[in-house]
């Protein structure tokens, strides 16, 4: 009941001013304050300004505030963290085995020899012929293998 009040004298005062404004012949100011003055009333003969009393004064209601943002908190705690890499145990202990199966081209960090003796170029070609063999024919590399060997890398 309080707030209902104090915004219909709000928008009395404000109604107030915009007839003095209007008076001293700004009639664009003086609508613009009249415009803003007839929103309080609006506000409270929507129901508006009872809604947002009731959740204002409430404990239980700013309790339920305090809830959420603990929640929004912790997501975006665990967010944070699983960015930096931290993640689950089993993605940490998957990403570890995986670094252990392996470097993904292993012949990567060999010297490159470019236009050398056509008997080392074919050495090299056997090297990389000798591992997908032993890796199987499910590799997941293979395409890539075959574009580098048609480039002879």
């Amino acid at each position: 009941m309080l707030a209902e009040t104090i915004c219909s004298a709000a928008s009395a005062a404000g109604l107030g001013i915009a007839a003095v404004t209007a008076y001293r012949k700004r009639f664009l100011a003086a609508t613009r304050i009249a415009a803003y003055s007839l929103v309080p009333i609006g506000l409270v003969l929507t129901g508006v300004v009872q809604w947002v009393t009731d959740i204002a004064f409430k404990p239980s209601v700013w309790l339920g505030f305090g809830l959420l943002g603990v929640a929004w908190l912790l997501f975006i705690m665990t967010r944070a963290i699983e960015r930096r890499g931290g993640g689950t145990r089993k993605e940490r202990k998957e990403a570890a085995r995986a670094a252990r199966n392996g470097a993904v081209a292993p012949a990567a960090s060999a010297p490159s020899l470019g236009a050398g003796l056509p008997a080392v170029r074919s050495q090299q070609r056997e090297k990389p012929e000798k591992q997908t063999a032993a890796r199987g024919s499910g590799d997941d590399f293979s395409d890539i293998e075959a574009i580098l060997k048609k480039h002879g890398i």
